[in-house]
């Protein structure tokens, strides 16, 4: 098991980006995918066709996001959370992600940059 965590600037507020990553129309609109979602703790999501999916721990609007990522039957859970800051440019992210299966690291950091937040990044610059 292996840990990630970086950081990512985003042109836009905290409050967009929240809405981006939690919001199902939203998220379709930078992810050309239909979504799964909700902010009630104890729900489930699913991205992506499946691709990615679990459980929503916790939630601060604008600010903080905490998730379950599913690996099949692994021991230890594997939690992302997402923490937003307010910065100059528009939004520091903060991604922390814990327990990646060592055969998914390199899958999931290549995810986490291109089509996760370099997705969102493209989208809000356009």
């Amino acid at each position: 098991m292996k840990d990630y965590k970086k950081y990512y600037i985003i042109t836009a507020s905290p409050e967009e980006v929240y809405l981006a990553l939690t919001n199902p129309p939203t998220i379709h609109l930078w992810t050309g995918e239909e979504a799964e979602m909700s902010t009630v703790p104890g729900s489930e999501f699913s991205l992506w066709e499946g691709s990615i999916s679990g459980k929503n721990l916790e939630f601060e609007e604008g600010k903080k996001i905490v998730q379950q990522w599913y690996f099949g039957d692994q021991a230890e859970e594997s939690i992302v959370t997402i923490k937003l800051h307010a910065h100059k440019s528009g939004t520091s992210v903060e991604l922390r992600h814990t327990n990646i299966p060592d055969n998914d690291y390199e899958d999931i950091i290549a995810g986490w940059d291109t089509s996760y937040f370099g997705a969102l990044q493209d989208f809000y610059e356009g």
